[in-house]
């Protein structure tokens, strides 16, 4: 009998062991595990850090704009007050480089004197001019933006300790800018330009303003349009839609439109909207149509989802007290949904604001320096823009792309945020 106890006491202990080592085990593979999504989640927060600092690092800077001062005479007899357009603000220009540097002879040395000035201070003292006709006959004195290459050098972007032939800057320009410098000529101040500007060959006068009038006039188009249609066909087959082999066909395609990548639709508008019906190239008519069709399938998809998240018994409540099926869905479900369809939608019109690929197959990739006025005028949008600075040699560019980029992201997390919060604020739980 003592010895049968003593059997199965040792069964019983040798029994807890193995199911301890087992707990121990699962405990340590669930702990391993949790670390590794743990590291995930630090590894890919580092990298996107690193993204997000590389690009502030390289456009901050894009910002600021370096601005030289120049007294310039604005010589009655060169200024026609009845037509003023026709005077000659460049030759006012070099007059007043050529004053501060007299020392200046060669030909060659003054094309490098009249280079540390952007070729928009003609315009700016055009501006001035306008303005202030009484100040014709009088010397005046006005702020100017300098060229990239200066900008660059005042930034801090130029090695002057490098062999003269090795940057752009030579030796006796670095010398006039010290020297302007010292007399307080100099002065680094915000770029309202880069917010205020369309496209420029030159980086200094370059901005985002027409990129940014086009892409508002492309997603409102988008909007205009995929909005009601996505809805409207997320109700039809979720609530009124007979299911039949034809409605299993519509939803598997619009499935499947939904990882169509995007310059598959940018080809479709090219040959629909450009070559069959002749729409305005780079208009944002067109990049809005070729956006409609890009974004559909998620708010459909996203509509239905919501819809389904409606509890049924909403809707048979609905139709017990007598309301008909169209009234069920107008002033009950629809309400409802609204909030999903809404993030859904947002979500669609952030993924347009960022593509490129469709958008250059419809031609805005031009480059556009007027600010579009509407729908039908030559434009593009801030992705392309950021790809054509990119493309460009000139370090200025190379700052204006990441600031581009900068400004682009503020609008993609805003948007995103602005799903969230509605999201969070009108959701219901069932």
């Amino acid at each position: 009998m003592n010895n049968l106890n003593s059997g199965k006491g040792r069964s019983s202990v040798k029994t807890m062991d193995i199911v301890n080592q087992g707990l121990a085990r699962r405990y340590k593979a669930e702990k391993r595990f949790r670390l590794y999504g743990l590291s995930a989640i630090v590894l890919s927060l580092t990298f996107l850090g690193i993204l997000f600092i590389s690009i502030f690092a390289n456009g901050y800077t894009a910002f600021q704009q370096t601005f030289i001062r120049l007294d310039i005479h604005l010589e009655a007899s060169a200024l026609d007050k009845e037509n003023l357009d026709a005077a000659d603000y460049g030759g006012m220009v070099k007059a007043s480089l050529r004053t501060m540097f007299p020392e200046v002879t060669s030909r060659k040395e003054k094309r490098k004197l009249y280079g540390m000035v952007s070729t928009g201070a003609t315009y700016d003292l055009r501006d001035f001019v306008r303005k202030n006709r009484h100040e014709i006959g009088n010397t005046i004195q006005l702020w100017v933006p300098a060229d990239d290459d200066v900008d660059m050098l005042i930034k801090g972007h130029v090695d002057r300790n490098v062999d003269e032939s090795q940057r752009r800057m030579k030796d006796n320009q670095i010398a006039w800018i010290d020297r302007l410098i010292e007399e307080g000529r100099v002065e680094k101040r915000f770029n309202t330009i880069f917010f205020t500007s369309g496209d420029s060959r030159d980086p200094e006068l370059a901005g985002i303003w027409g990129a940014a009038c086009g892409s508002f006039y492309t997603l409102l188009v988008t909007l205009a349009l995929s909005f009601p249609i996505g809805v409207a066909a997320a109700v039809y087959l979720e609530e009124f839609a007979p299911t039949n082999r034809w409605t299993d066909v519509i939803e598997v395609n619009i499935n499947n439109l939904a990882a169509v990548p995007s310059i598959v639709f940018g080809l479709l508008g090219l040959a629909v909207f450009l070559n069959f019906f002749g729409l305005p190239r780079s208009a944002p008519l067109v990049g809005g149509l070729v956006l409609t069709l890009m974004t559909l399938p998620t708010i459909i998809i996203a509509s239905r989802a919501s819809l389904k998240s409606v509890p049924p018994s909403i809707r048979e409540a609905a139709l017990g007290v007598g309301a008909s099926r169209t009234q069920m869905v107008a002033h009950h479900v629809l309400p409802l949904a609204m909030p999903g369809m809404l993030t859904g939608t947002i979500i669609g019109m952030a993924q347009a604001l960022g593509e490129t690929a469709p958008l250059l197959m419809i031609g805005m990739v031009a480059f556009i320096v007027d600010i579009p006025g509407g729908f039908t005028d030559p434009s593009t949008v801030l992705p392309v823009q950021i790809f054509l600075w990119a493309d460009s040699p000139e370090r200025g560019f190379l700052e204006r792309t990441s600031a581009a980029i900068m400004v682009l992201l503020l609008f993609l997390v805003t948007m995103n945020a602005v799903a969230v919060i509605l999201r969070k604020k009108f959701e219901r739980r069932w």
